[in-house]
């Protein structure tokens, strides 16, 4: 049995991130990915030959903190993020809104659907970056165990009280409403307009099982909403060069520099435990690998429900993770075009900034509601929602000369496709979104050269995505801070001595942030110090 000081069982970012911060501080790692590649959801791929590089799942960058490419030097390793351009949402009737992150442009394309929207708009940006600057700092902060007794645990309830000093009854206000709002009602709070509602609503739904009528989504906006790229804009988000997968290589990269092992094609069959605390892992191979340490950066319900005897862990925690909700209703469309859309709002296949940002396929909040009850009934939406980039137009490194590639984040269909594929149907939703975007660019559809069609149960099947859900469980109230991904064990330690997680499904998850691992590997590193302190002689 081969002994090492830790084991990351995934080599998504997230398991990346936590073998290079280990492997940085002296740790002999390794990392076990079943995949034969690296990267999980954030990879770039070429199912049309070289020539075209297609991020598959994940597709543009926000959240990740400074701290994280500094430390691990991201950037000497090719991590490289160029900025997105403008939000353009066009619509049937001709017209279309193109937003710019430029107070005054952004009024007046606001104001041709409705002055009083337009006015209103900057105090709305003002508003949310208020609330931002309450709720953002808690995304680099361990959930502490509220309600537990111990000194310590007491101790993390005051420091995270001591972090929130600032609030006052407004601000209070202010974020129980985002916690416990739907994005409509917040919306209707300050806009009139359906088209700019359903603008500012997008990120309220984007990649959850939800519309923009659900309580919760407000926070789901919000935590799409807070991150940057580093260049200090609320809410701004980017293109890595080369795709998502240059980001996942470069945390590889950084991994290996600093010593971790890297190992694909070796899925991990079991954790190993004696006696309550964590002793290796058994790879499906038969192999064995001992260490006193694991990380796991995989679903929770892969690590607790199938890695682990459950006769190893409590009940109520058991229980916990059987109710863990994981539900989706994405399906990724990814095409190759051979020109860019001409929009009827925008006539004109010559680049221009419309092209290189988010393209919204949403013509209301009403639009949105409307195709999330049809996969709550229990059918794919009829008028399909599409957030739509073209990375090709700001990075020339994934397309050949004249040609792009689109990514498609498409929704909804019922997230019981996800156990039950059902091939014919998921087809005939990815052309019905492409007809909804055709009625929009009438190029559209004779421009495309290659398809790609990906939908939950692909997700779960070939990327490890339970239920198809890209943050590996939903962001909905209940399932946040010190209850991710159940309470008690939210500040990335479990009921199993050694045994640890980072997945997508902690505090901090949700996007290519690597915060999870991040945090994690901080309290890994803490109680080894702690243990090592109490094994001094006195």
């Amino acid at each position: 049995m081969t002994q090492h000081d830790a084991i990351v069982i995934g080599g998504g970012h997230n398991g990346l991130i936590a073998a290079a911060y280990l492997a940085r501080a002296g740790l002999d790692v390794v990392v076990l990915e079943a995949r034969d590649d690296l990267g999980g959801a954030a990879r770039t791929e070429q199912p049309w030959g070289p020539d075209f590089k297609v991020t598959a799942l994940s597709y543009v960058m926000s959240l990740m903190p400074p701290t994280i490419i500094d430390d691990l030097r991201l950037r000497d390793h090719g991590y490289r993020v160029i900025p997105m351009g403008p939000s353009y949402l066009p619509f049937p009737d001709g017209r279309s809104l193109l937003l710019e992150e430029d107070p005054r442009r952004d009024q007046a394309e606001i104001a041709k659907f409705s002055r009083r929207d337009a006015e209103r708009y900057p105090d709305y940006w003002a508003w949310l970056a208020g609330v931002a600057d309450v709720l953002a700092p808690l995304l680099l902060r361990t959930p502490p165990r509220l309600g537990s007794h111990r000194p310590t645990d007491l101790l993390d309830q005051l420091r995270l009280a001591w972090g929130l000093r600032g609030l006052d009854v407004r601000t209070t206000a202010e974020a129980t409403r985002l916690f416990t709002m739907s994005i409509r009602d917040v919306l209707d709070r300050w806009f009139t307009s359906p088209q700019v509602q359903g603008a500012l609503a997008v990120n309220g739904i984007i990649g959850t099982w939800a519309g923009p009528d659900e309580p919760g989504t407000a926070y789901v906006m919000m935590h799409h909403t807070i991150g940057d790229v580093g260049d200090g804009r609320l809410g701004s988000w980017g293109y890595p060069v080369g795709g998502m997968g240059a980001v996942a290589d470069a945390c590889a990269a950084a991994a290996r520099a600093f010593g971790a092992r890297l190992r694909t094609g070796a899925p991990v069959e079991r954790i190993l435990v004696t006696g309550g605390r964590v002793r290796g892992v058994a790879l499906a191979s038969g192999e064995e690998l001992a260490a006193p340490v694991v990380v796991a950066a995989t679903h929770p319900q892969i690590t607790f429900l199938r890695h682990l005897d459950r006769r190893e862990l409590p009940a109520d925690f058991v229980a916990d993770l059987e109710a863990w909700r994981s539900r989706s209703g994405v399906v990724k469309v990814n095409v190759a075009l051979s020109e860019l859309p001409d929009f009827l709002a925008d006539p004109g296949t010559d680049l221009h900034p419309r092209h290189t940002g988010a393209i919204e396929l949403c013509h209301s909040i009403d639009y949105l509601e409307e195709a999330f009850q049809d996969a709550r009934s229990g059918r794919a939406a009829r008028r399909p929602y599409a957030d739509c980039v073209i990375p090709s137009t700001l990075d020339p490194t994934i397309a050949p000369e004249g040609a792009h590639v689109m990514s498609m984040f498409c929704q909804w269909v019922p997230h019981t496709w996800a156990e039950d594929p059902q091939p014919g149907e998921l087809e005939a939703f990815a052309d019905r979104v492409v007809d909804a975007m055709t009625e929009l660019a009438p190029n559209f559809k004779r421009s495309i050269i290659h398809r790609q069609v990906i939908g939950p149960h692909e997700m779960a099947r070939d990327y490890g995505l339970v239920g198809g859900n890209i943050f590996h469980g939903e962001l909905s109230t209940d399932q946040l801070f010190h209850m991710r991904p159940a309470p008690g064990y939210a500040d990335y330690t479990t009921p199993v001595a050694g045994l640890y997680q980072c997945s997508s499904a902690t505090h901090g998850g949700g996007g290519v942030t690597g915060i999870p691992a991040l945090l994690c590997t901080r309290r890994i590193l803490r109680d080894r110090r702690r243990a090592a302190w109490r094994r001094r002689p006195w």
